[in-house]
């Protein structure tokens, strides 16, 4: 019996009981929720049902825990069901009720956790976005490994999911960019408002390269020359390091062609046409305070050059004409206010603000022996993603970026997380892959046959835990998809990594010596057969490898 099996008995129990006493079964939730108590003497699962309907219905919920308790333990699969504290129902499952969790894992093997929750959902996830003017920073980087999983994880739940890359190609930045180009080529200084660091010495002399003689051109020649090349040498970098990392774009967009392609003035048609645009000042603004951003925001500036935000606007309105349902927005620290901004844009244009929704990541910060590091050895000023999987590995970078909320800012201490040890979280979860991978390997060379004839013989307290655990992935993938954190995936892993290693400890899955293999260590190794494929599953969806030695 699987937690959600466990509750459509609870609500189709409680509807019976409340019928039987004459009460409104409407007052019943569409969702019953059963949770594992954190002290296991309290039971495998327990539900606050009681208390959630009991005054709605004109019942003393602890009565009414009462009544239900009375009849699930009269189902078949459930040992015993308990009333605790003022209405709160603990339930235990009879081994065999609880251990088909086992043959379900095994059964759906790689799509386990899987489920249709988002079935018919095109979501466009929008993250990393990075300008074209020098490698990833550590910021980005965050963003690389979050939406990556976040695309993953929506996947499991039957979404649609199309991850897109906004080149950021018009603008002041690539001016700058281009300036400081110039500059290295020439061995001059960087400009005051330039970029620093060696790849802009790397970049310019692969400009020179290409083209010999671009320091001869025209100045608008010249321009023209190291901005299209040096703004193609740094993306193709950037789209190289990200797929080094594991994380890949299936669209790429140049913000460029929002204003090539007449997309901005369409946009800003749309909006003159629904009365959201106005002139003040000899500028153009769109009158986002009347779909509750904090001001109005300037769309075309007075000397005729549209600002950043009318390629936003275009944006967003592409997105939408493409058939996405929803647009996920994933942005550094300091775009707060984007949130309230791109969803007035989407109410100006008469779309519905909840199709916009934009999450903001926090800062990274690098420790080295309890000290910052700050400085890059290539980008000169930040740390980038470079340099970050050049200390501590792909896997441990991705694992300790979305590790976290993205709420929260995080220290990333390299020298923990480039160490062999179970402090290292990834470690410890790629470990229990690793051990789990070398006993069926053993098992084997034994010639010891998983089997689930017979699960009923995994009665101990540390096998009805770890199987209790695996029956809480879907619910797990489910969650974290609905609310965008793909941090309760890493945190669950851990959790059962745990779970496993204490099974292990108490529980013998192979023959020793002379001995001849029975239905129990079948039924074990069955049980650990579903527990490596449970977090093979969980790694994959983090982007991380789930290795079979170490």
């Amino acid at each position: 019996m699987t937690p959600a099996d466990l509750a459509d008995l609870l609500k189709t129990t409680a509807a019976a009981v409340l019928a039987e006493h004459g009460l409104d079964t409407s007052a019943l939730p569409e969702t019953v929720t059963v949770e594992r108590p954190r002290n296991p003497d309290h039971g495998d699962y327990a539900t606050n049902l009681a208390l959630q309907v009991g005054k709605k219905v004109g019942a003393n919920p602890r009565e009414l825990a009462g009544w239900l308790a009375t009849a699930l333990a009269e189902h078949a699969g459930i040992a015993a069901a308990d009333v605790a504290g003022p209405g709160f129902v603990n339930l235990r499952l009879e081994a065999s009720a609880q251990n088909v969790i086992v043959t379900d894992v095994l059964a759906a093997g790689a799509d386990y956790g899987h489920s249709d929750a988002l079935s018919g959902q095109d979501i466009n996830l929008e993250f990393v976005s990075a300008n074209p003017t020098g490698p990833i920073h550590i910021g980005g980087t965050r963003w690389a490994a979050v939406g990556d999983a976040l695309g993953r994880l929506l996947s499991t739940q039957g979404a649609r999911v199309v991850r897109e890359y906004y080149f950021n190609d018009h603008g002041a930045q690539i001016d700058r960019f281009t300036n400081s180009l110039i500059a290295a080529a020439k061995g001059e200084p960087t400009p005051d408002d330039g970029y620093a660091g060696d790849y802009i010495k790397d970049i310019a002399a692969a400009v020179l390269a290409k083209e010999p003689d671009a320091l001869s051109l025209s100045e608008s020649e010249m321009r023209e020359t190291f901005r299209a090349i040096g703004v193609d040498l740094m993306f193709t970098h950037i789209k190289q390091s990200l797929h080094d990392f594991g994380t890949d774009f299936d669209v790429y967009t140049h913000e460029d062609s929002m204003h090539t392609s007449g997309r901005v003035e369409q946009a800003i048609a749309r909006l003159r046409d629904a009365g959201s645009i106005y002139e003040k000042d000899d500028a153009i603004w769109l009158r986002t305070t009347d779909f509750g951003d904090d001001k109005d925001r300037v769309v075309i500036k007075r000397d005729g050059a549209p600002a950043y935000i009318a390629a936003d606007i275009a944006y967003y309105l592409d997105k939408r004409e493409r058939g996405f349902d929803l647009c996920i927005y994933m942005l550094g620290a300091d775009h707060h206010g984007y949130i309230a901004r791109l969803k007035a844009v989407a109410a100006a244009l008469g779309e519905d603000p909840a199709t916009v929704e934009v999450l903001i990541g926090q800062m990274v910060n690098l420790v080295r022996d309890g000290q910052p590091v700050r400085m890059s050895k290539r980008a000169g000023t930040v740390i980038t993603l470079d340099d970050l999987v050049e200390a501590i590995g792909v896997d441990a970078a991705r694992y300790s970026l979305i590790r976290s909320s993205v709420d929260s800012p995080i220290d990333i201490d390299l020298e923990l997380w480039s160490s062999a040890s179970n402090e290292n979280p990834v470690y410890y979860v790629q470990y229990a892959h690793a051990r789990l991978s070398a006993l069926a390997r053993n098992a084997a060379e034994l010639g010891v046959v998983p089997g689930t004839a017979n699960l009923q013989l995994l009665n101990h307290d540390k096998e009805g835990t770890l199987i209790r655990n695996l029956g809480e992935f879907p619910r797990v993938l489910r969650t974290a998809a609905s609310l965008r954190e793909p941090h309760r995936v890493s945190r669950y892993l851990e959790d059962l990594a745990g779970d496993y290693h204490r099974f292990y400890d108490s529980c013998r899955v192979l023959p020793q010596g002379d001995e001849a293999p029975n239905e129990l260590h079948a039924a074990r190794l069955a049980l650990c057969q579903a527990t490596r494929q449970v977090i093979a599953n969980g790694l994959g969806i983090l982007g991380v490898s789930a290795p079979e030695r170490m």
